[in-house]
């Protein structure tokens, strides 16, 4: 019975991961847009997608901020680590994104 109760706590533990990940990606969206609706330029808002996020999801993190025309978006890629994050990641990635108007400048 051991083994099995084992199994189902590391399968839990997994698919908590996999939501904190997307959780994550998802934040890192929304932090990397407004950035980029309030400031110039890409870099700021690629600064403040990554600021948050925790030392095991930023190394393989990549964020994408786009603007065309008033409208600008921001793309986040997370790996999913096994088990321990910080350690190997599985080969899939999670997608975060979100998009906002530009704000006028007064």
């Amino acid at each position: 019975m051991t083994p099995l109760i084992i199994a189902t706590l590391v399968l839990v533990w997994q698919f908590v991961l996999v939501g904190y990940t997307f959780t994550l990606a998802g934040h890192a969206a929304d932090e990397a847009v407004r950035a980029g609706t309030a400031s110039e330029g890409q870099a700021a808002c690629q600064e403040a997608g990554l600021k948050d996020l925790p030392g095991a999801w930023q190394g393989d993190a990549e964020v994408t901020c786009t603007a065309d025309g008033d409208y600008v978006t921001a793309d986040v890629s997370l790996k999913v680590p096994v088990l321990f994050p910080g350690s190997i990641g599985f080969p899939f990635t999670v997608e975060g994104h979100a998009g906002a108007v530009q704000e006028e400048k007064d």
